[in-house]
């Protein structure tokens, strides 16, 4: 009976220690997983940091989100101008909130450009006004402007003067004109121009962006390119610092921007883009480069038709011409020279399809309607094809996405408030005497433009 009684003692107590086992070996489960999802997230947000109800800028963002669910409501009550008249691009609009003001500047351009992106309001508001925290976004720049950062990265957040303020809206016609003309255009897209009034303390202008660099998780390296060599260098040590080193054009010593047959067309729409500035007056622009290898699916996602299809018809929604009753049919892929645009998968993929697959059969692409005005002229017909040589990648941020054979490449024209007043003038001379013979941003526009474009045309493959 001791015996018996001794050994369901003995069972119970070993079943015990084995539940207690297992429980603590679920608990370092656990927390392994914790670990290493707090790794995870510190390299996802290194050079970001959360601007929590401590961080100084807490009070500013958190108006400023206020005063953006405000505005972009008011945008989502009001249809998308078809056409937009000098009035739009004049209009100011202020709302009232506790404590602060909130001015928006030509909302129905910025609402039409957004929309011509296949941003949708609800997205944008979902973005800018969400729960979670603004991001301050620290890096090696001399700007002294503040850049905040949406919670889940996708759109910028700078203040700007008001003389950069009212270049940019004098100018905004023309800027539109230009991404009319070139839908695929390698400039950083504004999406919205505000100020936030805070009686007696804050007066400040911001303006919103599309992030070049989104997504970011596999991005590891960054670039400035401005196509000169004076000031062009930085250290890439970071010191142990949780800061994003944007590199620069001596940095980039020895190396490619390798995209093959998208080559082209890239470095025309960059002589393209930097002609507009030109015209602006305008110098000291950057280049924003960042790359990444293309995952194995990714490259195997090339042969992907159905992928084409869908990026072609991604590729000719952007453009904005009025459509007309039948309208014209496009040859995007010419049939004599079997010259093709490039195929590209998930956020963009590689070389096209025809070489992936040796042959330019087995594409039905070779007509597509497209809308364009009928009344076009040849003369502008031709540059319609070869606006669209290229094809968009399937992602939210395609127009700043290009893939070659083997990278990912993240592109876009950004910085473009300087013009070549006085000052410039002044600090030109200076720097003549100061670095003879060598090559520094502050020069004319009509030698800043062909450097510009003859630096990346010269290290693009």
């Amino acid at each position: 009976m001791y015996a018996d009684t001794t050994a369901e003692h003995h069972s119970k107590f070993c079943s015990v220690s084995q539940m207690a086992q297992r429980k603590a070996a679920r608990a370092s489960r656990a927390a392994r997983r914790r670990h290493w999802w707090q790794l995870r997230q510190r390299w996802r947000m290194l050079g970001v940091f959360e601007i929590n109800p401590e961080h100084e800028f807490y009070q500013l963002t958190a108006m400023i989100k206020e005063g953006m669910q405000t505005s972009i409501q008011t945008t989502m009550d009001t249809p998308v101008q078809d056409t937009l008249t000098a009035e739009h691009f004049k209009a100011k609009e202020t709302h009232s909130h506790e404590g602060f003001e909130m001015q928006t500047f030509a909302a129905s351009v910025f609402a039409k450009l957004r929309s011509s992106l296949e941003i949708t309001e609800e997205e944008y508001m979902n973005s800018l006004c969400s729960g979670g925290c603004y991001l301050q976004f620290v890096s090696n720049s001399k700007s002294k402007a503040d850049f905040f950062v949406t919670n889940d990265k996708r759109f910028f957040l700078k203040t700007q003067s008001r003389r950069e303020v009212e270049f940019l809206l004098s100018n905004l016609q023309a800027y539109m004109d230009h991404l009319e003309k070139h839908p695929h255009s390698l400039m950083v897209r504004f999406l919205g121009v505000h100020r936030i009034l805070i009686p007696n303390e804050i007066k400040k202008y911001f303006i919103v962006m599309q992030s070049v660099f989104y997504p970011d998780e596999r991005i590891n390296i960054r670039f400035d390119i401005k196509g000169c060599e004076v000031g062009r260098w930085t250290n890439p040590d970071t010191g142990g610092k949780q800061i994003i080193k944007v590199l620069k054009d001596n940095n980039f010593e020895g190396q490619l921007i390798t995209l093959d047959q998208e080559k082209t067309w890239f470095t025309n729409q960059v002589k393209a883009d930097s002609a507009f500035l030109r015209e602006l007056n305008v110098l000291d622009y950057s280049l924003l480069l960042a790359h990444q290898p293309l995952h194995r699916d990714e490259l195997e996602g090339k042969r992907s038709l159905a992928n084409l299809v869908i990026r072609t018809t991604k590729s000719l929604d952007f453009d904005d011409s009025p459509t007309e009753s039948d309208p014209p049919t496009i040859p995007l892929l010419e049939k004599n020279t079997c010259e093709v645009v490039p195929d590209m998968t998930k956020c963009g993929s590689g070389k096209p399809q025809a070489a992936a697959e040796g042959s330019c059969e087995g594409i039905p692409l070779q007509e597509m309607n497209c809308s364009v005005r009928e009344t076009r002229t040849d003369s502008e017909l031709q540059e319609f094809h070869e606006h669209h040589r290229r094809l968009l990648p399937n992602c939210k941020n395609a127009i700043h996405v290009i893939d070659g054979p083997n990278h990912r490449y993240f592109v876009g024209i950004i910085d473009i408030f300087t013009v070549y007043g006085w000052k410039k003038r002044l600090e030109n001379l200076w720097k003549r005497l100061r670095y003879p013979g060598r090559a520094f941003s502050t020069v004319h526009p009509d030698k800043y433009s062909p450097r510009f474009c003859q630096w990346i045309q010269d290290r693009t493959q």
